[in-house]
């Protein structure tokens, strides 16, 4: 071990792991970031309530809030072309007392607040190189760096994605199946107002969906297969903005493609068990999920939020942050909620994908239920917002 034990390493990033980063710290654990600086990110994240409460919480929603569109409502609609189609849904965030179900801001805003949030922050040590080998036993964990050095923690926490290196040292397998889709994200100018409606639109391909941005705006997340997303990708901006218009109705109007075109291959599935070997799984790391829901990044938060607790408990307790005690507390926080939503959401996927008739029938009779039923309607609007406790 080298000279300087922390009590955590988080290694990672992303919004997730900057986040678990931030909020371990202020719970009172000396925290290590081990991450390069962030690279271009062409996405933006639908943040539903729990996760802006964090971020009011942290003191950062104030300076992102301008920056951010609110989904004051959702619009699904089946655009597939089958025997049996589901009615169009709309869902307002005022039938549940909600300014709005959640708020749509761009990636690279958010990692950079939470990043320099960071820096600001007393007992944090930021290491600005990705780390290439991690070795946990009996009293800590060593994580060796590029270009030579390592870092000591008692915990880590694993936030370097879905080819995580730290969750492969820690022994633990994301249980996964790669969809035969990938998803283009990217940005549109727009002719018409979006109203803050966010809309989905099912194909058999995935879903297409149009997500409000401050103006005349919007984020696309486009799911296709492989082959149609390479076609889509190679276009001239002023053609794939016009597919886009194509896509989605023309219901804004003619699009314009602004900024770089995003790529990534749709993979669905989650790690068991979330917590082994002095080592806390959070966000891709943990689980991947297709653009269905704004689900992603939302379970990353709360997995953040519950790592965070787990870790500031043991520190005031005096306890081994990486003791067994920690990863318990932890697993018991995340698992059922990360499990659920991850089968909840593959189940959707994959009920867009297939030819069964009876599948498509039991699809549009679920969505008619839910649209036309007032309880159930709440019901489900509240389940989307809502997530497993982070404590």
């Amino acid at each position: 071990m080298t000279s300087t034990i922390h009590d955590v390493a988080v290694v990672g990033g992303g919004p997730a792991g900057l986040l678990a980063a931030l909020l371990a710290a202020r719970a009172g654990a000396r925290t290590a970031v081990v991450a390069p600086p962030a690279p271009a990110d062409a996405r933006t994240t639908a943040l539903l309530d729990g996760s802006v409460a964090m971020l009011q919480e942290a003191g950062l929603w104030a300076e992102l809030a301008p920056h951010a569109a609110p989904l004051k409502s959702l619009r699904i609609a089946d655009a597939c072309r089958r025997l049996f189609r589901a009615p169009e849904a709309i869902f307002h965030a005022s039938e549940l007392g909600l300014e709005a179900f959640g708020w749509n801001i761009a990636n690279a805003r958010l990692t950079e607040a939470l990043a320099t949030a960071l820096a600001e922050t007393p007992g944090v040590t930021l290491v600005e190189r990705p780390a290439t080998a991690s070795r946990p036993d009996e009293n800590g964990i060593e994580i060796d760096l590029a270009e030579g050095g390592a870092v000591s923690a008692r915990l880590a926490v694993a936030a370097d994605g879905r080819r995580s290196l730290m969750r492969e040292a820690a022994g633990v397998r994301l249980r996964s199946r790669r969809a035969r889709q990938t998803a283009l994200a990217f940005t549109v100018a727009h002719e018409r107002d979006h109203g803050f409606v966010s809309t989905e639109l099912h194909f058999e391909e995935g879903p297409f969906t149009l997500v409000p941005l401050p103006g005349r705006r919007s984020s696309v997340v486009w799911a296709v297969r492989p082959e149609r997303a390479e076609t889509l990708a190679a276009l001239p901006l002023e053609t794939l903005g016009d597919a886009a218009a194509e896509a989605s109705g023309r219901l804004l109007g003619a699009m314009t493609v602004e900024g770089r075109v995003g790529r990534f291959p749709i993979e669905i599935g989650a790690a068991a068990p979330l917590a082994a070997r002095r080592t806390l799984l959070v966000g891709e790391a943990a689980h991947v999920l297709p653009p269905i829901g704004a689900q992603g990044l939302n379970l990353g938060f709360r997995d953040a939020a519950s790592a965070a607790k787990a870790i500031g408990r043991a520190v005031a307790e005096g306890r081994d942050p990486g003791g067994d005690a920690t990863l318990r507390s932890y697993m018991r926080a995340r698992s059922a909620d990360v499990w659920s939503r991850t089968a909840a959401t593959d189940m959707l996927n994959r009920s867009l994908l297939t030819d069964f008739a009876p599948f498509h029938a039991a699809r549009s009779l679920g969505l008619a239920a839910v649209s036309r039923i007032g309880p159930l309607r709440r019901f489900m609007m509240r389940e989307g917002l809502a997530g497993g406790p982070a404590v």
